[in-house]
């Protein structure tokens, strides 16, 4: 579908430009900005310097998120700062994509006529053809696909860490939760075979990655597409055998379809980590059954304690939504019991709010913004005195830390470094007297806990410069050009990556 609209003249097609991308939400649109950049930097583009100004870079791509608070006044007040900024530059193009391209199609162009390129979630790949279409006709392209015209990972992708990597096992979600607005937006489970994932795996490792995070709506659901209930379970196995891949992580599972053979996959394979991020969104049974969720307190409670049988050591993290629909203060009071029994290391806790076209947005029982928010607090003060309390149990531990880039804020000011524990807790330790790169690994001694991170004020117990480290060197020595591994398409031979931060509550869904 084509809609016409002024467009800005078109440029010297020899003139080289850059391109900017905005990326919100979850974990998945990160990874399909890397994409996007991949494409991008095929077609000949390049990435606008660190610092450049707003609605400096030629190409100002925005990949968007339907499923947080207020994502459409965010993106259209973002374009509207960006208006008449483009009708000063001639040439200067803007396109949205993502989520809430899918869900809302021609509405953004009638909101922002001089948005240049509409996308969804499903044609990413079609980018580039459409940004030059749009340049010859001057007209705006919209182009949504009603389903996936090929698996993303067949795509070339600029990865954003040369250390860690996302690695995507499945795209799309089978679930019907009320609240949620995904499975409409990406569609159905589409599972990447077994093969087609450990090759891309083993190509990251031989360009250095150390660690690489299995991404998907629902990761342990892999398998239901191809017919193999286990296929979870043994991918984390066979990550294992993989040499050099030194953390293997996952997000986000379904406790509907966590079964014991992945907690023992988990437990007796010694590169996947000792960490889980299992979203819980409500401890009522009441509640869960109104948001379609199809397990319930006992369950989810058991699965816990499984794994800490199997694993004493790892470190939960979880989903919290507080102001369903309908959700009473007993409703509350159970969410707090799992809370409290659980002992989450974290929580990424929301306050309900509704998302049009979803059945809760049309349930009866709105709760009133102030109950919510008095309860959210409750819920936030008590999960900081947990986490505040579970990670005190870290000190006097000695950890080895995978030293991150960009995770400390204030490391030049403190003169730390940064970076994670196996258990993906954030720790800030005293820099080395010798020369320490992002990739490399640092063993430390814990000297003191805050709710959020750990803190290693003494010397460094050894420093292991890693190939990891070494990759991060190359990809940022002065002169260098990005390494050609960085483009990685359909693996072959060669590629770097993200570095997977925190666990995050991606779309708050799974």
């Amino acid at each position: 579908m084509t809609i016409s609209s002024d467009r800005s003249p078109a440029v010297d097609v020899q003139a080289p430009k850059s391109y900017e991308i905005r990326t919100y939400g979850c974990q998945m649109n990160v990874h399909d900005s890397e994409r996007l950049s991949g494409l991008l930097e095929e077609a000949g583009y390049v990435r606008a310097p660190e610092g450049t100004g707003e609605g400096e870079a030629d190409i100002v791509v925005f990949n968007t998120c339907a499923v947080r608070e207020n994502a459409d006044n965010r993106l259209y007040g973002n374009l509207g700062r960006l208006a008449p900024i483009k009708a000063r530059r001639p040439g200067m193009q803007i396109a949205v994509g993502g989520c809430l391209a899918q869900k809302d199609r021609d509405t953004i162009v009638n909101k922002a006529p001089w948005v240049d390129v509409v996308f969804g979630t499903h044609n990413i790949g079609s980018l580039p053809v459409l940004l030059e279409r749009a340049r010859v006709q001057e007209e705006a392209q919209v182009e949504i696909a009603e389903s996936l015209e090929a698996f993303p990972s067949t795509l070339p992708t600029r990865r954003e860490s040369a250390y860690a990597a996302w690695v995507s096992i499945s795209v799309g979600c089978n679930n019907t939760c009320t609240f949620c607005i995904v499975p409409a937006l990406r569609g159905k489970e589409k599972d990447r075979r077994p093969g087609d994932i450990l090759a891309e795996v083993e190509t990251l490792v031989a360009e250095g990655v150390t660690e690489i995070t299995l991404l998907g709506q629902n990761v342990n659901a892999y398998g239901s597409d191809i017919g193999d209930r286990e296929a979870f379970s043994k991918l984390l196995r066979a990550c294992g055998k993989v040499e050099g891949l030194e953390r293997v992580r996952f997000t986000s599972p379904h406790p509907r379809d966590f079964t014991d053979d992945v907690i023992a996959a988990m437990a007796e394979t010694e590169n996947v980590m000792p960490q889980l991020h299992m979203p819980l969104q409500s401890g009522s049974d009441t509640v869960l059954k109104a948001m379609r969720r199809s397990y319930r307190q006992e369950r989810y409670l058991g699965i816990i304690e499984k794994v800490r049988a199997a694993m004493p050591d790892a470190a939960i993290s979880t989903d919290i939504i507080v102001g369903f629909p309908g959700e009473t203060e007993e409703d509350f009071e159970q969410t707090l019991h799992v809370v409290r029994e659980a002992r989450f290391a974290q929580a990424f806790t929301f306050q309900y709010s509704k998302r049009p076209g979803t059945p809760a947005a049309e349930m009866d029982g709105q709760v009133p913004k102030a109950v919510v928010q008095e309860r959210y607090e409750r819920l936030v003060a008590l999960q900081e005195e947990i986490s505040w309390e579970e990670n005190k149990k870290q000190v006097g531990r000695m950890l080895e830390v995978l030293v991150a880039e960009g995770e400390g804020r204030k490391d030049d000011a403190t003169r730390r470094l940064s970076g994670r524990a196996p258990d993906n807790r954030l720790v800030h330790f005293a820099r080395p007297e010798e020369p320490v790169r992002p990739g490399d690994v640092v063993t430390v001694d814990i000297t003191y806990a805050a709710p959020h991170h750990l803190l290693a004020e003494g010397p460094a117990r050894g420093v292991r410069r890693t190939r990891a480290g070494d990759a991060w060197e190359r990809r940022n020595a002065p002169g260098e050009k990005k390494p050609a591994g960085v483009m990685l398409g359909l693996p072959t031979v060669g590629a770097p990556p993200p570095q997977p931060a925190a666990p995050t509550a991606g779309c708050g869904c799974d």
